[in-house]
């Protein structure tokens, strides 16, 4: 199943997308919102039922075309990200690969639609885009046993930029967070697509292309740590809640990884894929 938001900023309703992707069904009467409590009622078995309403009709048509996507669920209570776990990624940057995942953290309100404007924060000369797989939890993950324990917390998986100041992260001192959690620095999007629809989270394109030029074109095959062991690893050291993301790394090809390469400046448009999870386009502005 894929779930959506849409409304002005703000004021979005959430919405199971139908199979022809241009309508989808109001959830309004059934959910206040694609959040944590959501998240948990879909890993007990929630998606059957909404299924059912809307091949009856229960569920209200939403027509998709000229609506705003928000980002697919509510404002998360945590955005956790991983450095450095595609080996592309690091051989491009000259670093060698993690003994174990390297942790960050985004500040929540950097996560933004889809197609929201990204801002290119002022003093910046060196802003960066990173297409990642993310991963949201949909139920309480603490100490988990094993990486075998992951795949019972993970509601579904989405498409995720995770926008990047290099300057401000490795030049500014102090830790990578100042450089990650810009505003608008984490469009997220277009749709949370449940786990059960991902055959193999191992197995997926990612891409990102500048001004038409593709930029990066790699697979989550080539992650260091997989998904299950990234969300096993994090939970030895935080709890993690309905609703949270984890941000799995990128690929090779971001402009720091690339010499000659141009960073992002205001203008620019950006698109990202990932197979199975759609499509984003932002246009680059100036905060």
């Amino acid at each position: 199943m894929r779930f959506l938001r849409v409304g002005p900023l703000g004021a979005e309703r959430p919405v199971l997308l139908a199979d022809d992707e241009t309508t989808g069904y109001d959830l309004s009467q059934v959910t206040r919102d694609i959040d944590g409590p959501f998240l948990e009622r879909l890993l007990d078995g929630a998606g059957a039922e909404l299924a059912e309403q809307a091949r009856q009709g229960v569920l209200p048509r939403v027509e998709l075309a000229g609506q705003r996507l928000g980002a697919p669920l509510a404002r998360p209570n945590k955005v956790v990200c991983v450095g450095l776990n595609y080996r592309d990624h690091a051989a491009e940057t000259g670093q060698a690969l993690p003994a174990e995942p390297v942790l960050f953290m985004k500040a929540s309100n950097t996560v933004v639609g889809p197609d929201d404007e990204v801002l290119i924060p002022r003093n910046s000369a060196k802003t960066d885009y990173e297409v990642e797989l993310a991963v949201v939890i949909g139920r309480t993950a603490r100490y988990l046993e094993s990486p075998r324990d992951a795949a019972s917390v993970i509601a579904g998986y989405a498409l995720s930029n995770d926008v990047s100041e290099r300057e401000f992260q490795l030049e500014r001192g102090g830790t990578w967070d100042k450089g990650k959690s810009c505003e608008t620095f984490n469009p997220l999007g277009p749709w949370l697509v449940s786990a059960d629809e991902i055959a193999d989270p191992q197995r997926l394109g990612l891409r990102t292309s500048v001004n038409g030029e593709v930029r990066q074109d790699g697979s989550t095959a080539n992650m260091i740590f997989a998904v299950d062991h990234l969300i096993w690893y994090i939970s030895q050291f935080l709890v993690l809640e309905p609703g949270d993301v984890v941000n799995t790394g990128t690929p090779a090809g971001v402009a720091m990884g690339l010499p000659g390469t141009p960073y992002l400046r205001p203008g620019d448009v950006v698109e990202l894929e990932i197979d199975g999870l759609g499509r984003q386009r932002q246009v680059l502005g100036k905060a």
